[in-house]
């Protein structure tokens, strides 16, 4: 990817509907005319679509459908966020490739996203359907060196971010179904979100935190069970999104949200925010922790992101970990 494509993309960023001059952004790149016309050339073939503007210049009229590097950098300088993050068109996992890239000593934080996983991971070992290039599969890595008993609220708490980011910006309401879906209005799975750490000692090294989240709807070929429970950011706000900048958005929200939980400032809203985008509050659920099933009404989260569960004998106790269904489900 070009620095350069970057840039101009930029340029049409900040322009919005107006026209942008391809003599003035020359002067503004310090480039020539020539070379601005052949980057655009390029960003045509690679998806971008140029309307030309009579005496004016042009007005960018079509971007691709999947997430391009360049789209995802200029996005990402719009908003001021230093985030480095590479875009691959495939790659086997999005986190296997941060701990790869972290175990060889790359500088972090930095992200990665991908257009296809052949091998997407979820929680408990489990498969992510990731073969959709208008969907998200992005990883963020850190080298945090925390103590191991603060990382108990990280996942929620990157999870309650993403749902508050998509409210307030796109006005998408999500809901954060413990400890690591994200669900629509009619509880179907628009992301999973996967946490993986390195610890060492006493000590958190390395830290990756990984999403898949659904722009578009489940592809033909899912499985009928698999496409029921499947929702989208599509469906939920009834049109098509561009995921360059859904992506930088959320990694944008990712990064500052990161901020928080490192200097400790996010427990100030934390609590609060799971009360807007609790999925399971009042609900019965069925936790199971090492093959051991508890049962209970939901309370909401206490200060360590743990779940609160109230069982039928009227006591309240804490769930660390474990797979929540909700009964009768």
């Amino acid at each position: 990817m070009s620095a350069l494509d970057g840039s101009i993309l930029l340029a049409f960023l900040k322009a919005g509907d107006a026209a942008v001059s391809g003599d003035q952004l020359a002067k503004a790149l310090g480039v020539s005319r020539v070379a601005i016309w052949g980057r655009m050339e390029r960003l045509r073939e690679q998806g971008f679509a140029f309307e030309a503007a009579p005496r004016k210049g042009y007005r960018l009229a079509g971007t691709p459908a999947g997430a391009h590097g360049a789209w995802v950098e200029a996005h990402l300088r719009l908003r001021r966020c230093q985030l480095p993050c590479e875009v691959l068109d495939a790659v086997d996992s999005t986190n296997s490739e941060a701990e790869r890239r972290l175990a060889a000593g790359a500088e972090a934080p930095f992200a990665i996203l991908a257009r296809r996983q052949s091998a997407g991971r979820g929680r408990l070992g489990r498969a992510w359907r990731s073969d959709r290039p208008g969907n998200l599969y992005l990883s963020v890595a850190f080298r945090p060196f925390l103590e191991v008993e603060r990382l108990g609220p990280f996942t929620v708490w990157m999870g309650l971010a993403i749902c508050e980011h998509l409210e307030q910006e796109r006005g998408l309401r999500l809901a954060l179904k413990w400890p690591n879906d994200l669900l629509d209005g009619r509880g179907r799975k628009v992301a999973g979100m996967l946490t993986e750490a390195r610890i060492d000692a006493d000590a958190v090294r390395d830290l990756v935190f990984g999403l898949g989240l659904n722009l578009e709807g489940p592809g033909e070929d899912w499985p009928e069970d698999l496409r029921r429970r499947t929702g989208s950011l599509a469906a939920v706000g009834g049109a098509a999104l561009d995921p360059g900048a859904v992506a930088a958005g959320v990694l944008a929200a990712l990064a500052e949200a990161w901020e928080a939980f490192a200097d400790g400032s996010f427990r100030r809203r934390f609590r609060k925010l799971h009360e807007r985008h609790d999925a399971l509050a009042g609900k019965g659920v069925r936790v199971t922790l090492r093959g051991k099933p508890l049962a209970g009404v939901a309370e909401g989260i206490d200060e360590d992101g743990a779940l609160r569960l109230r069982t039928a004998r009227g006591k309240l106790v804490t769930v660390a970990s474990g797979e929540v269904t909700l009964r009768g489900s």
